[in-house]
């Protein structure tokens, strides 16, 4: 076979034993091991494989992740998500699908000190969810609220999706943190118009309203959810962007501020400071056993010329850029139906991003944010939604079809501001080149 038919007949391969359940990160190392070894041989397979993880996790940018992940962590076990749901509810609590709006001020403010998609989701979840059904909420309403907003921590900085594209692609992670933080906004606001939307145009979706928060009430719920929170953002994030930090350090200074503000204030037990290393230790071996898995099925991939075939393909249409890049975005879709965010990086970036930035000349930062966008949208895509599994981990009684017929208004949403951000690219970039 031509290395090309060999490159495909891997990723058939590769797809196969995702159907049979085998642990992607697995799926990916025996097939780009055993395809290097046919195309080249298996010492230089085994030297390959030797050499490059070897040389991948030695690198001092890969530390960023379990800072940022221990942060998150942290955050999660310490009760700091009850706290801005408090907030959140008393500021938007009083408009039409209030609840639910609530969840995604929560969910944005939480995933500045998490990172996490899931560990939002749950989070927050926990504490809204019983809220909303107490006054009656929908249950594909508030269980899809829930999955919606979780996914802007994928966005809104630390992310740990931008962390891996920065160093995929060796961009600056300080400048990808800073350009999620306006498309994150962007996208809390239209799922927030998008409750509006929905419940107005079907009132018992929400039957209870509630009444305005006074003045003092918000001060008081602002003083007690989100004073530690926005500290902690700021002395971590704030320091990177001003370069008082690299991005390790700035996760280092995160994941203790949390732990400092945590212990003073007393909501942080040994019990749940333990289970915070433990869940640290088993998400940060996921993460890098995937990225092992995933170095090793793309050096096979890159010696079966399948990238280079496809940019000489995507190079000969008659298309311009904009349709190019709109046929990148309706893959990055259709596969984030399939498979989940981190392996979906990992796999496509050595493909596509020749092709968007060095072959279309567009931005490598407003590609990464538009990638994370899409990755926003399909953690609530059936069939795989990861949110909305654990939405529905959180809310038991609730039907995972129910959850699933709630989350297209999200998706309308999704993709209405991704395309906003394709149209006016300056949304995205103009924060990063403020630190040129």
């Amino acid at each position: 076979m031509s290395p090309t038919v060999t490159g495909f007949v891997g990723l058939f391969a590769f797809l196969f034993l995702m159907v049979l359940r085998m642990p992607i990160a697995i799926s990916m190392g025996i097939v780009g091991l055993a395809g290097f070894s046919y195309l080249v041989s298996p010492e230089a397979a085994y030297r390959m494989l030797a050499s490059e993880i070897y040389t991948s996790f030695a690198s001092y940018s890969l530390s960023v992740i379990p800072m940022f992940v221990l942060m998150g962590y942290l955050a999660f076990q310490s009760g700091i998500g009850s706290r801005l749901f408090t907030f959140a509810y008393k500021t938007v609590g009083h408009f039409s699908g209030g609840l639910a709006m609530a969840c995604q001020v929560a969910c944005a403010i939480f995933g500045a000190v998490c990172g996490s998609s899931t560990a939002t989701t749950a989070t927050i979840g926990s504490i809204a969810l019983p809220e909303m059904k107490k006054y009656n909420y929908d249950d594909s309403l508030a269980t899809a609220s829930v999955a919606a907003g979780g996914a802007l921590g994928i966005l809104i900085p630390p992310s740990t999706i931008f962390v891996i594209y920065g160093v995929s692609t060796e961009q600056s992670i300080a400048k990808l943190f800073v350009a999620g933080i306006v498309p994150g906004i962007l996208l809390m606001i239209s799922y927030m118009l998008a409750i509006y939307v929905v419940t107005k145009r079907n009132p018992a979706m929400c039957p209870g309203l509630k009444q305005r928060a006074s003045a003092r009430e918000v001060f008081h719920a602002l003083r007690d959810g989100l004073i530690e929170t926005i500290a902690v953002f700021v002395i971590s994030i704030g320091g990177l962007f001003m370069g008082f930090f690299t991005p390790t350090e700035a996760g280092a200074v995160g994941a203790a501020g949390v732990l400092l503000v945590t212990t003073i204030g007393r909501t942080m037990t040994w019990k749940g400071f333990n289970r915070a290393l433990a869940d640290t230790t088993k998400t940060t071996a996921m993460i890098l056993f995937m990225v092992a898995g995933a170095i090793i099925f793309t050096r096979f991939l890159g010696i079966s010329r399948i990238p280079t075939e496809i940019a000489v393909w995507v190079g000969d249409l008659a298309l311009p850029p904009f349709f190019i890049m709109l046929i990148v975005l309706l893959i990055y879709l259709f596969l984030g139906c399939l498979i989940e965010m981190i392996p979906l990086i990992l796999l496509t970036i050595p493909i596509f991003y020749p092709i968007i930035v060095d072959g279309l000349g567009y931005d490598p930062i407003w590609f990464g944010v538009i990638i994370c966008m899409i990755v926003a949208i399909g953690v609530i895509t059936p069939p795989v939604g990861i949110n909305v599994y654990v939405c529905k981990g959180v809310a038991k009684d609730v039907p995972l079809q129910t959850v699933f017929k709630g989350v297209w208004s999200f998706l309308i949403a999704g993709v209405l501001c991704t395309i906003i951000m394709i149209a006016f690219p300056q949304i995205v970039t103009f924060l990063p080149n403020l630190l040129d």
